[in-house]
């Protein structure tokens, strides 16, 4: 999974070529096959990269574990790890590997079935580099960045995508050949873009909290549109799309717990919720002050927030894991943050990211200390189905 602000502290303690059956060749656009009946669909389990698995084990690196997970549609995905991507197109029901290899990758983005980026790392050099692919995954090319070093990627076409610094944000309009930097706020930590003109800002003001900006100008001018009070600006992150943003806060962390605040709305910040505020014995208050709609988050106890995802105008889902529980699950709203509910922890692990595809039906990679999963929702979380899992112990 990508580095937050508190992990240090809290871990401490191809495709577009792909068999036929499995249908990721399909070319941009072109509709894939609906998802095969439950009577049809085995557990997806079928001894991939268990070779490779084996290889790490024996010479002693760490287990292989999911890092991202992208489905474009509720047959369509990919999983990407250190070392490999697998695709699937059935659902689930049967992966096939997209690539293995050297790359660990730390967060893929596909446009379209075929066109896709991803930030990727070597084991001789951790510093993440940017790679594109045109053929689905099987295959990738460095993007030359100068100095420049994203820790973050979000392409809105085949050309036009943004990658982000920690204190800054950069557009390319010519499929990464080059970029232009877009101007932000003063201690600038965090930035998102809905599209070339939309965008959001998450400032530090030392010794005062955090500060949330908006621009409609593509980054020539900036408006405030939040404030909230912080004894420690550790950082956070923001979600846009459409008419929904979200800020999840961090305050402070210890014992393998950690303090936030979620804020959202969806007015494209004109009015801002505090929806979560997640005081933890280690980590000390949640920043901001004001009634909550909830006082945790998902997976407890000191649950840790992951990734969102954002569907439709109301509905806001919420990955989190607890390392001291052993969890991991999801917190939704479905009525833009009016209400929330943490969908009670079913699920063995430490840390998960998500991808929905709607309101109901979506994706998780958990990793534990022991295996790498896959598992998949129909009901908005409140049930998960693993689909696919390395071998939580490799047998002779």
């Amino acid at each position: 999974m990508r580095w937050k602000p508190w992990m240090g502290r809290a871990l401490a303690a191809a495709a577009a070529c792909l068999l036929l059956p499995l249908g990721l060749g399909l070319s941009p656009g072109a509709a894939a096959a609906a998802p095969p009946t439950a009577a049809s669909c085995g557990s997806g389990d079928h001894g991939l990269l268990q070779d490779l698995q084996k290889k790490h084990s024996e010479a002693g690196r760490e287990p292989l574990h999911f890092t991202d997970i992208q489905f474009l549609s509720r047959s369509t995905g990919r999983a990407a790890g250190t070392g490999f991507i697998l695709g699937t197109s059935d659902a689930g029901c049967h992966w096939q590997t997209v690539y293995e290899g050297p790359w660990q990758f730390g967060q893929i983005d596909f446009t379209d079935n075929v066109h896709g980026w991803a930030l990727a790392s070597l084991p001789s050099n951790p510093a993440p580099v940017l790679l594109r692919t045109a053929d689905g995954g099987s295959h990738w090319k460095g993007v030359y960045t100068g100095k420049l070093h994203f820790e973050r990627i979000q392409f809105l076409s085949a050309k036009t995508g943004f990658g982000y610094t920690a204190t800054g944000a950069y557009r390319t309009d010519n499929g990464g050949n080059g970029w232009v930097k877009v101007p932000t706020p003063a201690n600038t930590r965090y930035s998102v873009f809905n599209d070339t003109k939309t965008g959001y800002a998450l400032t530090v003001e030392p010794g005062q909290g955090y500060r949330i900006y908006q621009t409609r100008d593509g980054g020539r001018s900036w408006a405030a549109k939040l404030k909230v009070k912080a004894a420690s600006t550790a950082g956070g992150q923001i979600y846009s799309k459409d008419n929904q943003v979200w800020a999840i806060l961090y305050g402070d962390s210890g014992m393998s717990q950690v303090s936030y605040s979620l804020y959202g709305r969806t007015d494209q910040g004109s009015h801002w919720k505090r929806v979560i505020a997640q005081d933890t014995a280690g980590g000390g208050p949640a920043p901001g002050s004001g009634k909550a709609t909830v006082s945790s988050g998902p997976a407890q106890p000191g649950g840790h927030p992951g990734n969102m995802q954002l569907y439709g105008k109301e509905t806001a889902i919420l990955a989190g894991g607890s390392p001291a529980g052993g969890m991991v699950s999801i917190g939704v709203t479905y009525d833009g943050g009016n209400t929330w509910k943490n969908i009670k922890p079913s699920v063995n692990g430490f840390d998960a990211r998500i991808s929905f595809v709607n309101a109901k039906t979506g994706w998780m990679a958990v990793t534990s200390a022991t295996k790498a999963s896959i598992y998949s929702t129909q009901d908005g979380g409140a049930t998960w189905s693993r689909k696919f899992a390395f071998r939580e112990a490799l047998q002779p």
